[in-house]
């Protein structure tokens, strides 16, 4: 199966988390509308510019250049210290987010992710996945992010780095010749500065001449990253996503609805959905669940939720899905008009520890089992849930 990837960039990363971080604490002016930057002591010429605004960058302010450069640009230019600590926990609350979607996930920097969603993406399209991810932390963590969308790390890092902010961009091998081959050879990925000058002198300026060049003359010149050089350039990358995978301590889902709904029947039909892709998972990590939630956002904007523990450890999906269509009609008993729904698990047990119970499983239990089995192998064999339960699960 051709892998699905993402590539996630937090836009002026520490500047926008500090923005959105006074916001939340009393800040009436938002900085990143203001000609501002991050940066270090101002009373040191040496002090750089770690981050800028969009507005900084109209006076041509830059990463990199000294804050006493940049005050030449724009005398009134607002300066503002870093603050690791603020970064490190928006860069959790990003991955936190991001580990509803897939827990394959490299954090290649503090402000980049990239995804592995090849069997996360349970009948959606990569492309939705990312619209929907772009638009959530947009909505729910108050900064935006670029999104590339590719099939390997290498084409979904270059799609990122198109036209900034708040923007989501394909880089498929279809599209490598009208969307990359266009660019200056500087701007490929993993390009050290140092080659662009030497590529130059060869008359190689784009990234489509590059990857037009001899491989192997290319190789005699520059060694091994020659041949790294012109594998990049036409798109060529089997490096997988490196992602260290703790176990978790609970799985959930949670989407946003296209339209408000406030009847029962169809948000049954949403958790639904939700509990196969949440039950799915907590297979895939063989751990049980020992408690349900259900969380509901109004169109207010007002969230609530319910939990209920199990009797019993499981990942059944007919328990799971039972328990939560109990807390949703427990949550409903008022109309209301619901703009979000989420389904999660918690207090998670290690399948090889579980205590065998007392009372031995029923047919149907077993006959159930035997179905999350069969389901969960298909959808490994052909992904994107090629195979799906009838709606009306019988409980």
């Amino acid at each position: 199966m051709e892998r699905q990837i993402l590539h996630i960039d937090v836009n002026n990363a520490f500047l926008s988390w500090l923005a959105v971080y006074k916001l939340k604490n009393g800040e009436v002016i938002d900085i990143r509308n203001q000609v501002a930057v991050i940066g270090g002591d101002e009373s040191k010429r040496s002090g750089i510019v770690l981050a800028k605004s969009n507005k900084a960058k109209q006076f041509g302010i830059i990463t990199g250049e000294t804050l006493y450069s940049a005050r030449q640009k724009y005398r009134n230019l607002q300066v503002y210290q870093g603050n690791f600590k603020i970064y490190r926990e928006y860069s959790d609350k990003l991955y936190k987010l991001l580990l509803e979607y897939t827990d394959k996930i490299e954090r290649f920097s503090i402000d980049e992710c990239f995804l592995d969603m090849t069997y996360h993406l349970m009948g959606d399209t990569l492309l939705n996945k990312a619209k929907e991810i772009n638009r959530r932390v947009r909505e729910e963590l108050g900064f935006t992010v670029n999104i590339g969308v590719s099939n390997n790390k290498l084409l979904a890092k270059m799609a990122s780095d198109f036209t900034k902010p708040d923007k989501v961009h394909t880089l498929f091998k279809q599209e490598i010749a009208k969307k990359m081959w266009v660019l200056p050879v500087s701007e490929l990925f993993m390009l050290g500065k140092k080659t662009v000058p030497k590529l130059y002198k060869m008359k190689i300026k784009t990234i489509g001449e590059l990857a037009r060049t001899d491989e192997n003359m290319l190789i005699k010149k520059f060694g091994k990253h020659g041949k790294i050089m012109w594998e990049y350039a036409n798109g060529i990358d089997l490096s997988e996503v490196q992602y260290i995978k703790p176990k978790p301590k609970s799985i959930g889902n949670s989407i946003t609805l296209p339209i408000d709904i406030n009847k029962l029947e169809e948000l049954e039909q949403v958790v639904f959905s939700l509990t196969e892709q949440v039950t799915y998972r907590l297979r895939k990590e063989e751990l049980l669940a020992n408690s349900v939630s259900v969380q509901l956002r109004t169109r207010e904007f007002k969230d609530f939720s319910h939990q209920i523990k199990l009797e019993n450890p499981t990942c059944s999906t007919r328990i799971i899905l039972e328990k939560a269509k109990f807390l949703l009609k427990e949550m409903l008993k008022e109309k209301q008009y619901i703009r979000l729904v989420g389904v999660r698990v918690d207090n998670l047990t290690d399948k090889e520890e579980e205590q065998i119970s007392l009372f031995s499983f029923s047919e149907k239990e077993e006959k159930q089992n035997r179905l999350d089995k069969v389901v969960d192998l298909l959808n490994d064999k052909y992904g994107n849930n090629s195979i799906v339960r009838a709606r009306n699960l019988k409980m």
